[in-house]
């Protein structure tokens, strides 16, 4: 699968097309074996991804080690390493209930050390370290503030100088933030130099709102964006009762236009997944797409919905019926 590379930033970075976030292989919502975690990421290497995205969160350094073991024998100029900072991993963290629903965790089956909020400048430094230790690497390429939607003081000020001394000192070549909301990420685009921003869920077939806000910004700034969550969860693969949206159970709105979409696509003979993996790859401001696969069989399957043609026929019928707005940007019909 090879693939063309954008520039971001002024430090030499270029991000792939495609590339493979790793939360669902620290374990969230499921558990995953090491040997799932080491064959999917394999198998991306092998089909050409080289932009592999990671965080200390994800299985609480599972997801970094498992990395590690996957991209072992990689040649490592080869590859586009990501990762995160704002949380430290410690032995006896206080719960944090944001990664909790109904009483059971985002992450199971994770190791004792949890984590710990800290955007301080030295807490960035320490953070990296402790990842590149994890994943035993001597850099990543991009280091991205993470969830930072409770810290931004902190997160544009002493954080964010710790991100630029580090760009800076040749560190990273790229420095970014990740949420899954656009407020607080729309207003660190404004006052930060930023080379990307990592969006989770906001820009999706079921859900444009960055379209309000944050996308304007990062066109405006030149800051590139790099998509994920494609599928909000799974809505976008099943919309079924018990579907999830961003983690949780979905309420009946979102579930009810989830299937009407759903009747779209089907009236196309065109999977709800396969417009929903290639529709945000159409707006100029997004740099990548991740897949969050968590097995060898997901990740091909990933492969095969971004291969099938979808009409343009399919776009112009989801606008005329309400589903996606006028002036949202659609790929071209095939």
């Amino acid at each position: 699968m090879p693939q063309t590379a954008n520039p971001i930033g002024k430090h030499g970075l270029e991000l792939p097309r495609l590339g493979l976030g790793t939360a669902s292989l620290g374990n969230f919502l499921g558990t995953v074996t090491d040997e799932q975690a080491v064959e999917t990421i394999e198998l991306a290497r092998t089909s050409g991804i080289r932009y592999f995205d990671t965080a200390p969160l994800y299985g609480h350094g599972l997801a970094e080690r498992r990395l590690a073991q996957g991209l072992a024998g990689a040649p490592r100029d080869e590859v586009v390493i990501s990762t995160k900072v704002g949380r430290l991993l410690r032995a006896g963290a206080p719960r944090d209930e944001s990664q909790y629903f109904d009483g059971q965790p985002f992450y199971t089956d994770v190791p004792e050390q949890g984590p710990v909020w800290d955007f301080s400048y030295e807490g960035v430094r320490t953070s990296l370290a402790e990842s590149l230790e994890r994943l035993g690497t001597d850099r990543v390429d991009i280091l991205n503030l993470h969830d930072p939607d409770n810290h931004f003081a902190e997160a544009s000020t002493t954080a964010y100088a710790a991100l630029h001394d580090l760009r800076e000192e040749g560190v990273v070549r790229g420095i970014g933030a990740g949420m899954n909301s656009t407020g607080v990420l729309t207003d660190l685009v404004r006052e930060c130099d930023l080379d990307v921003v990592l969006l989770a869920g906001r820009y999706t077939l079921l859900d444009q709102s960055s379209m309000a806000d944050l996308l304007p910004a990062c066109t405006d700034r030149s800051t590139m964006v790099i998509v994920g969550g494609v599928f909000n969860s799974g809505i976008l693969i099943d919309p079924k009762p018990d579907a999830r949206f961003d983690y949780v159970p979905a309420d009946e709105a979102r579930i009810e236009r989830a299937q009407r979409i759903q009747e779209v696509c089907r009236s196309f003979d065109v999977p709800l997944a396969a417009a929903a993996i290639q529709f945000p790859l159409a707006h100029p401001a997004v740099a990548s797409l991740l897949i969050g696969a968590r097995s060898a069989t997901e990740l091909q399957d990933d492969f095969d919905l971004l291969d099938v043609p979808i009409p343009g026929a399919l776009w112009r019928r989801l606008q005329t019926e309400g589903l996606l707005a006028e002036d949202v940007l659609v790929p071209a019909g095939r």
